[in-house]
């Protein structure tokens, strides 16, 4: 298995308040995860960064994962955990108020992926023949595309398009969606911030993928061309390649 995280402030933004990782327990099982922070006076910034940590620590703490139920307990429970920390924070602290982030994690073995996500961050799977989104947007827009009321042309230029519907810390307690799906050998998952995605496409990404042999080379293109696009947001996203490799980099 091997991991690459990479976070970029983007162009317009004084502040990164989208935080990450690729992190191992003591069996050696790999955690990726991707936040994106909200709310003003960096509280954003500070409930992404709380939300990384929180999982960084129970994953080292935990045990070896033995099943894809034992997964999606795990993910529900730490969950829960994160999200009263970051919920109790910005109650005890005026400029914290209101404060949240969106979470999309994965704890990934040889056989499956299981994948928690609250809020619009993404989880996609690349195969040399397909390349899918695994998670739906916790947002306004999507919800009124599910409901028929606008198109997915019409969402691109919504004026509140970034609103979302669920968020980790902003309620005493959250829902998460959580789900398990097989891989294979080459297989890799990708998790994202909209920092990218509403600057290139699911098929710009696929080809993206086809095109380079090296995460890093590619995560760095992905960066790249949100940043020609203008930028305006923060852009993070983490890639899991299913090799037998155990190579994985550390948070930023």
């Amino acid at each position: 298995m091997r991991g690459y995280f990479i976070t970029d402030q983007g162009q317009v933004r004084s502040v990164n308040e989208d935080a990450g990782g690729v992190f191992f327990n003591a069996e050696e099982q790999l955690l990726a995860m991707v936040a994106d922070g909200m709310g003003g006076h960096k509280a954003g910034e500070v409930a992404s960064k709380l939300a990384v940590s929180h999982v960084q620590k129970a994953w080292k703490d935990c045990d070896k994962i033995n099943s894809p139920m034992e997964a999606e307990a795990w993910l529900e429970n730490t969950i829960q955990v994160m999200n009263k920390s970051i919920y109790d924070r910005s109650l005890e602290n005026k400029e914290y108020e209101g404060m949240g982030t969106t979470v999309v994690m994965s704890i990934c073995t040889k056989d499956y992926i299981t994948i928690a996500h609250i809020g619009d961050s993404r989880a996609y799977i690349y195969s040399n023949t397909s390349f899918n989104q695994l998670t739906n947007d916790h947002s306004l827009v999507n919800e009124l595309i599910r409901t028929g009321q606008i198109t997915e042309g019409d969402a691109e230029e919504h004026p509140r398009k970034n609103v979302l519907t669920r968020a980790v810390g902003t309620e005493e307690v959250v829902q998460a969606e959580i789900g398990t799906y097989n891989w294979m050998e080459d297989d890799c998952l990708l998790l994202c911030s909209d920092g990218l995605t509403n600057k290139v496409s699911d098929q710009e990404l696929y080809n993206l993928f086809q095109q380079f042999d090296h995460l890093e080379e590619m995560t760095k293109e992905f960066i790249h061309m949100a940043n020609e696009r203008g930028g305006e947001d923060n852009i993070t996203l983490t890639v899991v390649e299913h090799t037998s490799e155990e190579v994985g980099d550390p948070p930023c």
